[in-house]
């Protein structure tokens, strides 16, 4: 059988970095096939190029055995391929029916065209088993119903290869595992699916053959069944890797936070956060667990000034931090920044980078004033090597300062807004989900220098969905679910079990 797609020496550049030299291989029709490697490896560019997003530099495109020069998504989705990106294109007040609808409105008879659509996307509905509202607004849907939106999308256009970048980068194991029924329909009914991920997990467990890249180029290529995680791995990054980091034995010192009886209500009355009591010592990583949307975001944008609880109270270094008599929060961050507190959100999109910043700006937000020099004004020269220092010891690719953020790989970005946070050499550091849409090599560069500024004496507040994180980062466990914390352990306790019942709210009152 001809395969749904080869790549026959595909080449990009930008600029001076090449993103994707010589690549060549197939993949096979009615298949799911795993696409690895490292961030800024290339995949994203060149399942861009398969988009028509952008042109390559040299090299053929055949679909379904014809040779197609696709300049254009358009081109693409008439083609039949479609791609469900790891930021999702979606209008956040539109309904589902208004964004599937958004390119294709069928001319002037918008209400008859309209109940059309709605009953058909009804009935793909039902036979995927999508579980989607057509008419919900996308706004308020969870995140795990948003993609299947995008999936619902690309069924609707009646796509035969179907294009994921990291498509469980911000998803619950149980939707997860939801989406992966989902692509295990689209194979029955010999579909061809494209996955980008850096869960080497769900590589193994969904996907027939994986294509590993490195540095824009292909290193290997193997049939998932024949292979291991450890050997992905290898081929991903160049070396084995490390799944046991060093850390120096556990011996807290004296209490840097101290939670009592925080509350969060929002403005409709609902409780967000209700009761929230704990303590975190100097030179220990508590670890809070749970399922998204359960008041952990809430409470990291609290303790990082971002907003102000309803009540309770916060200590730092056994002072109270300023909450009180303020009608917003506005300019606390920086307020929370001098008393040396670090954050890296859990979005850094949203709230960690500027991306139309180059990426030297983006070292020094939030941290000018530590950056003039005479007469108040900012010290460039300073600035920049300090950047380039980040740059090597936080191993971020390109190392061209003066590119734009927007341009790197989401790794490279997440090593950018740690190195800023780690520079500034704070007491307490607080960490959303620091290793999400991240690869294998930078989870460990990740995870390592975590581990050392826990043992340096720095107080850890760690949010994170994935339990292997939390078990190999942890000294002990929060677990919330509804707003509320459900249980604590030492990390000697971890059990997966428990944990998740109490991730599920089951727990003794």
């Amino acid at each position: 059988m001809q395969p749904a797609v080869e790549f026959r020496n595909i080449s990009k550049a930008f600029g001076a970095v090449q993103a994707n030299a010589d690549v060549s291989f197939p993949i096979a029709k009615g298949s799911i096939h795993g696409v690895i490697g490292e961030n800024g490896a290339g995949k994203s560019t060149l399942m861009s190029i398969l988009y028509g997003y952008y042109n390559a530099d040299s090299g053929q495109l055949v679909i379904d055995g014809q040779e197609r020069d696709i300049r254009t998504s358009h081109e693409a989705i008439a083609l039949g391929i479609g791609m469900v990106h790891q930021h999702f294109m979606l209008v956040e007040n539109f309904t589902v029916l208004d964004n599937i609808m958004l390119g294709s409105e069928g001319g002037f008879k918008l209400s008859a065209h309209r109940t059309e659509v709605e009953a058909k996307l009804r009935d793909i509905c039902q036979r995927y088993n999508l579980q989607i509202d057509p008419l919900a607004k996308i706004e308020d849907l969870s995140v795990g119903a948003q993609q299947r939106v995008e999936i619902l999308k690309q069924i609707y256009r009646s796509a035969n290869i179907l294009i994921l970048d990291e498509p469980t980068a911000v998803l619950t194991a149980q939707e997860t595992a939801s989406l992966f029924e989902i692509l295990r329909t689209f194979k029955e009914q010999g579909k061809t699916i494209i996955l980008i991920t850096h869960k080497l997990g769900e590589i193994m467990e969904i996907t027939d053959q994986v294509t590993v890249m490195r540095a824009g180029r292909v290193v290997g290529a193997v049939t998932t069944a024949e292979t291991s995680k450890e050997e992905l791995a290898r081929l991903m990054v160049g070396r084995p890797i490390q799944t046991e980091l060093p850390r120096a034995a556990y011996n807290p010192g004296a209490p840097v936070l101290k939670v009592s009886d925080v509350a969060l209500t929002d403005a409709q009355g609902v409780k967000l956060l209700d009761g929230i009591n704990f303590e975190l010592r100097a030179g220990e990583i508590v670890a809070i667990a749970g399922v998204s949307g359960n008041g952990q975001s809430q409470l990291m944008e609290i303790l990082s000034g971002m907003r102000l609880p309803s009540s309770g109270g916060v200590e730092f270094l056994g002072k109270p931090l300023p909450f009180a008599g303020r009608a917003d929060a506005d300019g606390l961050p920086k307020v929370f920044r001098r008393l040396g507190i670090g954050h890296v959100p859990e979005d850094r999109l949203r709230d960690g980078v500027v991306k139309a910043f180059t990426v030297e700006q983006n070292t020094v937000l939030g941290y000018q004033d530590q950056a003039r020099g005479a007469w108040g004004l900012l010290d460039f020269g300073r600035i920049k090597s300090r950047c380039a220092e980040l740059i090597k010891a936080f191993d971020v690719r390109p190392t061209n300062p003066d590119l734009r953020i927007g341009l790197l790989s989401g790794g490279n970005q997440q090593k950018v807004v740690i190195a800023r946070e780690v520079a500034a050499r704070p007491k307490l550091m607080l960490i959303g989900q620091p290793t999400r849409g991240v690869d294998i090599g930078t989870i460990e560069s990740i995870h390592t220098q975590l581990l050392r500024l826990r043992d340096e004496g720095v107080a850890i507040l760690l949010v994170s969905v994935e339990l292997e994180e939390v078990r190999a980062l942890a000294d002990r466990i929060i677990v919330m679910s509804g707003g509320r914390i459900t249980g604590q352990m030492d990390i000697g306790d971890f059990d997966t079990t428990r944990i998740g019942l109490l991730m599920g709210g089951m727990h003794k009152s």
